[in-house]
């Protein structure tokens, strides 16, 4: 309670009477000054400073409600994007990356996660795991095929689908999603039948429960068509086209997803302002990502070959034969992962063979030619694959198979040369060796040949300090005859 200014005055002259006439008049003065504006708004306002004070009031009341949510913006954590870039052939390691980034998602209570995608299709039974993964996490998922020039073609079309928001930038594609055999071959018969008829169901499935057009979807499985983004947006196999990850976020905003029976609602995204986290590969992962290539694939196998050539070519330098069985079985990891010809490989190792049938045999050449014709067929017919992407194109066939033909007749020229010289080492290494009789040869003796002395037989007397010439040895015994 607030006390009149003037009984206020009284009281505080009474408390400070017995003190000092000087400090008694400086209390005075202070509070006649601070007693002022108090008095003057009680005279001059009148009946206006119950409004004020009423205001204040309400002031401060509101003030004192709104800390507690300050308070509770503040403890409430921050929108949180993870986003991942999947640029590669769908197989083991990109489904093991997946599951990472949707694990960690799901960890860390992310408002949602953008898959960046941008394949030519890939393995099934790799595919049938991504799409498992991506049903059964808790953070919706965005699959966004992008940049411009992406496509999410054959088993990126079911990741795209399979999605709970599908995205697509401009100047993308998808669809083409007709199944192959394990080889990149047409597959013919019954089977041809059952494998078709379970992708399209697979299709069906994951079209309605997302809400998009399920006959069109089929389409791309049993006629292999394909769509742009915007055909893929009309034909409502897409939900948006958005330009860029800030764009595509901002369009996000505020969508329902998953929308069910037992919760209509869905689940809101806010993904507007969220911060964005990037979840890359580890260095194994991309390591064994890139050698899903098949440009990077067939280079190391003819790395390989031609490492394991050297080291038989030339016997004892070690690193070739090494580096090569590496590069081999780096190879072998990316062919497994691709639809490869056996036919194809095995002309490309029937090519190695007649190489160094060349070297041992010499066959004049003809091998090597037998070998360069086969290892050329070979690589042509190495990767049978229908999608351009999981191809070697021919200009890389040409290039690598010139190289490694060049490399090939280098060796093969170095190893004739080296045949064609006099051996230099060994019993072979003494003969046409000169050297000086330590002792009168009749017909044996003493000879100092090559730093040492031998034990040697004359053709011919020999006498001591003269000259000579080895011709030839048997049991460690040198035959001679004067110089």
């Amino acid at each position: 309670m607030v006390l009149p200014p003037q009984r206020q005055l009284r009281k505080t002259t009474a408390r400070i009477a017995g003190r000092g006439r000087a400090r008694a008049a400086g209390a005075v003065l202070a509070l006649l000054l601070s007693a002022l504006p108090i008095a003057g708004a009680a005279a001059g306002r009148g009946p206006a400073a119950a409004p004020a004070a009423s205001t204040t009031a309400v002031t401060a009341a509101t003030t004192a409600t709104e800390k507690p949510a300050a308070v509770s913006r503040a403890a409430s954590p921050p929108r949180l994007v993870i986003h991942a870039r999947l640029a590669s052939i769908i197989q083991p390691v990109a489904a093991q990356y997946l599951r990472q980034v949707l694990a960690r998602a799901d960890a860390a209570g992310a408002s949602a996660v953008v898959v960046e995608l941008d394949t030519p299709g890939g393995l099934g039974t790799s595919m049938h795991e991504m799409t498992e993964d991506i049903l059964a996490a808790r953070t919706p998922v965005v699959v966004y095929v992008a940049p411009s020039g992406a496509q999410a073609a054959s088993a990126g079309f079911f990741l795209l689908l399979a999605a709970d928001v599908a995205a697509m930038a401009p100047g993308t594609r998808t669809g083409a999603a007709h199944p192959v055999g394990p080889n990149g071959e047409a597959l013919a018969g019954p089977m041809a039948q059952k494998v078709e008829q379970d992708a399209a169901a697979a299709i069906r499935s994951l079209a309605v429960r997302n809400g998009r057009d399920a006959a069109v979807a089929e389409q791309a499985v049993m006629t292999s068509r394909s769509f742009s983004a915007e055909e893929a947006i009309a034909a409502h196999l897409a939900d948006l086209m958005a330009p860029s990850l800030p764009e595509l976020l901002r369009a996000l905003d505020g969508r329902q997803v998953r929308k069910t029976a037992a919760a209509p609602a869905g689940i809101v995204l806010h993904t507007a302002g969220a911060a964005v986290t990037e979840v890359e590969m580890t260095a194994a992962q991309r390591l064994l990502s890139a050698l899903a290539h098949p440009e990077l694939a067939y280079m190391l196998l003819m790395l390989g070959g031609v490492g394991l050539f050297f080291e038989i070519t030339h016997p004892g330098t070690i690193m070739p034969g090494v580096f090569g069985a590496i590069f081999l079985l780096l190879a072998f990891f990316g062919l497994s992962l691709l639809a490869v010809n056996y036919a194809g490989a095995a002309l490309i190792l029937l090519g190695v063979g007649l190489f160094v049938a060349e070297l041992k045999a010499g066959g004049h050449g003809v091998l090597a030619l037998s070998g360069a014709v086969s290892l050329v067929i070979g690589s042509l017919l190495l990767f049978s694959s229908p999608e351009p992407e999981l191809r070697v194109s021919l200009e890389w066939i040409t290039v690598v198979t010139l190289l490694t033909l060049t490399a090939v007749c280098t060796l093969l020229v170095a190893a004739w040369r080296i045949r064609r010289r006099p051996v230099l080492t060994g019993a072979e290494g003494l003969v046409h060796e000169r050297g000086v009789a330590r002792s009168e040869l009749h017909p044996a003796g003493k000879v100092f040949v090559h730093g040492e002395i031998w034990d040697a037989v004359a053709e011919q007397p020999v006498a001591v300090g003269e000259p000579v010439e080895v011709t030839g040895v048997r049991d460690m015994v040198l035959a001679v005859r004067r110089a």
